[in-house]
């Protein structure tokens, strides 16, 4: 079986072509094509994603897309002259719509991402799909973003890969499952205790800590995306407190023990932010008022010297002690999960898990099998989709829905 799969959830368009066979718990996927365009330096000049500026570049770039995809899969299809410079032009609709030959390339099934995510960015994804799967006769499967996370964590950018046994006496995956979801718009713990079923134990109240990460750089007068300029400028800071320790210990004969208890606060040279509902009895997080606290703290400094933000080493603590910060949340709560639900296999996925200091943190909880996406999956991407929708397809072949039934939805839940 050949599948289609479309991101358009938020700011980057893409496709993806593959190749897949077997059953849910020992699927098996060759990657054909992957195609992407990201908008980053589009949306850069507004600190953030200008949602009417994404769906046009959706619009614009998924013909091109399905096109290079189509190539780069060695799969027939009408071709379709198009110019690709630097600043690509609008296309027109009525060139997009008949854009795709009315003769199926080859295809078996399309999966689509529709929701949740920013509406109109989502809408532009599954008309596409739509679209084609009328004139090509083919099965269109709607697939929850979120899920998509979650199994992003077993798939590769490119080759081969399996989706593991579930419960095998052999390895593979055991249940019950928790996935910790960390990205610009959501920040979930999902209790999974049969395969591909999920309850979401625990989430932001406010914001996500994703946006809380962009939020914050731009505080510190950072560039967009925010959360690994943060990471970089944190990873900075420890680096040069793990050197002065270093020079430090090297006169010494002796280190009291104290003094590595005091280890990490002692990086951030006495900044402490609050960590919010840290002892909660749920297991929800708040990031709105640590994000507000750096509010406060800069302003502050802000006070004593107005040029404090020209202080590469005070954004540097100040980013150090806010990723502590966040982090510290993140672990704490999926740290008491795990034991509650007495669980035995960890996904950490979305944008987030890209974070080295969350993944650092997380890799020390013991007697569990961790899992993370790989760098390439980590973000938003359509090879996660196609990962979803085929075991959806294949789980409910009998219930496949109709194309024209299928609505994007901006605040979908797992």
């Amino acid at each position: 079986m050949k599948l289609l799969s479309i991101e358009t959830s938020c700011d980057d368009t893409c496709i993806s072509i593959f190749e897949v066979k077997s059953s849910i718990q020992n699927a098996e996927f060759k990657v054909l094509a992957n195609s992407s365009n990201s908008q980053i330096k589009i949306h850069q000049p507004f600190g953030g994603v200008y949602p009417v500026l994404a769906k046009r570049e959706h619009n614009t770039n998924l013909p091109i897309l399905l096109e290079e995809a189509m190539r780069e899969a060695r799969i027939s299809g009408e071709r379709r002259s198009s110019q690709r410079d630097g600043v690509r032009k609008a296309i027109p609709q009525q060139r997009n719509m008949r854009a795709e030959s009315a003769r199926n390339p080859g295809l078996d099934l399309i999966a689509v991402t529709y929701g949740p995510g920013l509406e109109m960015c989502l809408w532009e994804g599954v008309v596409f799909a739509k679209n084609l799967a009328e004139k090509w006769k083919v099965p269109l499967i709607p697939v929850n973003h979120m899920e998509g996370h979650i199994l992003s964590v077993f798939g590769k950018d490119k080759g081969k890969f399996k989706i593991p046994k579930i419960n095998s006496a052999k390895g593979g995956v055991k249940t019950p499952m928790l996935s910790l979801l960390v990205s610009g718009g959501h920040t979930q713990l999902v209790l999974t205790k049969k395969w591909m079923q999920y309850e979401i134990i625990g989430e932001t109240l406010d914001d996500a800590v994703g946006e809380a990460f962009d939020k914050v750089a731009r505080m510190l007068e950072l560039p967009y995306p925010g959360g690994p300029e943060i990471s970089r400028l944190a990873e900075g800071a420890r680096s040069f407190s793990k050197r002065r320790s270093s020079q430090r210990d090297g006169a010494r004969k002796a280190i009291r023990p104290q003094a590595n208890m005091r280890a990490e606060s002692a990086e951030t040279s006495g900044l402490r932010l609050p960590r919010p509902m840290l002892h909660s009895k749920d297991f929800n997080f708040s990031f709105s008022g640590l994000k507000t606290a750096v509010l406060y703290l800069i302003r502050d400094l802000v006070k004593k010297d107005p040029n404090i933000l020209q202080n590469d080493k005070m954004k540097m603590q100040i980013a150090l002690e806010f990723e502590n910060a966040a982090i510290e949340c993140l672990v704490y709560k999926t740290k008491k999960a795990i034991e509650k639900h007495k669980i035995k296999t960890l996904i950490v996925a979305g944008g987030v898990a890209a974070n080295r200091h969350l993944k650092n943190k997380m890799q020390k909880i013991k007697n569990i099998e961790i899992f993370f996406p790989t760098k390439e999956l980590a973000t938003d991407n359509s090879l996660m989709i196609g990962i979803a929708g085929y075991l959806n397809y294949i789980k409910n072949k009998k219930k496949v829905p109709k194309p024209e039934s299928i609505k994007a939805t901006g605040n979908l839940r797992l």
